[in-house]
This record gives C-alpha cells, structure tokens and sequence, in this order.
C-alpha cells in the first residue's frame, strides 16, 4: 500500500504565480511585443539557468532573469533602456497567483506547505507576500542555498532533508515538466499542473497524476 503524502512541495513561477503576467507590462513599454518578448523571456531565463548549471558558473536568478530580458529585447530589436529595464524586473516581485491556487491552498492547508523555487529569497519572499500567502507556506527553499539549479537532484534533496519526511512521502507540484521530471527522477510523489494540455516530454518520466489546475490536487493526493 502506498504511505500516504505527509508534505507538499510547490514550485513558484508557472505553478502558483504567472510569469507571463509580465506580458501587459511588456506591451505598455513596447506596443506590438508584449507577447513575443514575455514568451522569449521566460525561455531564455530557464535556458540560462541549465546552462549556468552545467557550467558551474552560477548567477542568482534576479541576475539571470535580467541578462534573459537583454537577450530578448536585443533579438526582437526593442531598444529597451535602464529605466524600462528595471520596470519589467519589478514585475516579478509582484506576479499574480493563479486564480484557483488561493482557494486549493487552503483546502491542503492540513498538509504543511513548502516551496522550491529557482528564485532568490529577495525574489520570493516579497511575491509571497504581494499574494497575501505569507502564512501559507511552512519554509520557502531557495537553490541560491545550493548555488545550482532545479533538475538538479541535490536541490530536491535539500528539500526533503530540511523537511525531515522520506521522499517518497513528499508531493511534489509543479507546471514545468522538465522540473517534474527531475523531482520524479529524485523519489518525489509528483503532480503536474498540465494547464495547457501540453505534450509531456519524451524523457521516459511518469508523474504520480496529472491536473489541469491546482484545484484538482486535493482529489488526486487521495
């Protein structure tokens, strides 16, 4: 019989907040581009942070987020200055939860509540508390603790030792694939977040369940 989940890890940019809330901010400073640039930005910032990885030359996010936003306005030719720069930056301090999270949050709120994010702490803590879920979260684990990033599998590992729970009694949420992918590689119970009927990627990985949105966990934690 399968031990039941006794702690749910999240990650944070694309499972509970919007990244691609930046694209109305985008579209004011650049008319025409604020779609072609929040997609180009939210690709190039995962990019950066694997190849940073396999590198070993680690950033914090903030930084590579930012170098993934020159690159972008540089390749769709928008001559974005300082000022703009930093305007776009902002946003992510201030995403918005998606809107079924709140609400599926407190019906798990039974189970403590952890999140492991590529972002910084000075990232994370101010986008927590810009959605009013301070309180929700027991811990938010950083890979700026770790200096490398998620698929890594010591970031999971991080987690699970600070938790104190055997991994296979963590669920692990997240809309990435690639980062339910890793956390399934590691022993994670995980649940993805499939809000686009995307196509999973061939890497020979089965999550635990598959949801459209984060109201559906609590029925598939059971």
């Amino acid at each position: 019989m399968t031990a039941p989940v006794r702690a749910l890890v999240f990650d944070a940019y694309g499972t509970l907040f919007d990244p691609f809330a930046v694209k109305t901010r985008a579209e004011e400073l650049f008319p025409g581009n604020g779609a072609a640039l929040s997609q180009l930005w939210r690709a190039k910032q995962l990019e950066y942070s694997w190849l940073r990885t396999l590198m070993g030359r680690y950033e914090n996010f903030w930084k590579i987020t930012e170098d993934a936003l020159v690159f972008s306005c540089r390749t769709l030719k928008l001559s974005c200055d300082e000022h703009q720069r930093k305007q776009l930056m902002q946003v992510y301090l201030t995403l918005p939860a998606f809107p079924e999270v709140k609400p599926a949050l407190e019906k798990l709120s039974h189970l403590p509540l952890s999140i492991l994010s590529n972002g910084t702490p000075e990232m994370l803590a101010p986008l927590v508390a810009a959605n009013n879920m301070t309180r929700v979260f027991k811990n938010i684990f950083s890979v700026d603790t770790l200096q490398m990033y998620k698929p890594r599998p010591e970031v999971y590992q991080h987690a699970a030792a600070s938790l104190g729970v055997p991994k296979e009694a963590i669920g692990f949420v997240s809309s990435n694939y690639w980062d339910i992918a890793g956390a399934t590689s590691f022993g994670f119970r995980t649940y993805w977040l499939n809000r686009n009927s995307a196509i999973p990627d061939e890497l020979g990985i089965t999550p635990t369940a598959i949801c459209s949105n984060l109201a559906e966990l609590p029925r598939a934690l059971t």
